[in-house]
């Protein structure tokens, strides 16, 4: 029996239309890590972009819900496009670990992280892009989260983390 099942994920997008909001469906695969926590009262105001320093996206997706690894993120975003959901938004995925935003300590109670398939240094594929733009414009109109609040693990962890890096065309 797998785990992987394949689901509709119904993005909302901030567009208007005479009937009310228009929503977009962004085909997403279910693949529950158990490696994730309680956002302890917290809620997501940031995404973290991160690379997977690894290829190709199934040996990440391995990892991410290895239990032994104790890491994980929300999303992982391979480099054709397939998108795998790993902790539901509303949970607390262990993704960034030491660092900080602002006055925001606690990056993982309250961001969304989302990996994406690469090794470090290779150009991110087009259909990798495509795919994190639309699961972008979902999260962030979910969570009313303003585009300027999605960084990169270097951002929150600069003297640690590079990713996604200077190959990532923000």
């Amino acid at each position: 029996m797998t785990r992987s099942a394949s689901w509709i994920w119904w993005c909302a997008r901030r567009k208007r239309s005479g009937a009310g909001w228009i929503r977009k469906a962004c085909a997403v695969i279910d693949h529950p890590s158990p490696n994730h926590g309680d956002r302890r009262g917290a809620r997501p105001d940031l995404v973290v972009l991160h690379y997977t320093a690894m290829q190709p996206a199934e040996a990440a997706l391995a990892r991410l819900c290895d239990p032994a690894a104790q890491v994980s993120a929300h999303y992982l975003i391979a480099e054709d496009g397939r998108v795998w959901s790993l902790v539901a938004e509303g949970l607390r995925a262990w993704h960034a670990g030491e660092g900080a935003w602002g006055d925001v300590t606690d990056v993982n109670a309250r961001s969304i992280g989302v990996e994406l398939s690469n090794p470090g240094d290779a150009p991110f594929p087009a259909p990798q892009i495509a795919a994190l733009e639309t699961l972008l414009r979902g999260v962030l109109a979910r969570w009313a989260i303003p585009p300027e609040r999605v960084i990169g693990h270097e951002c929150m962890a600069p003297a640690r983390k590079a990713d996604p890096g200077r190959r990532f065309d923000w």
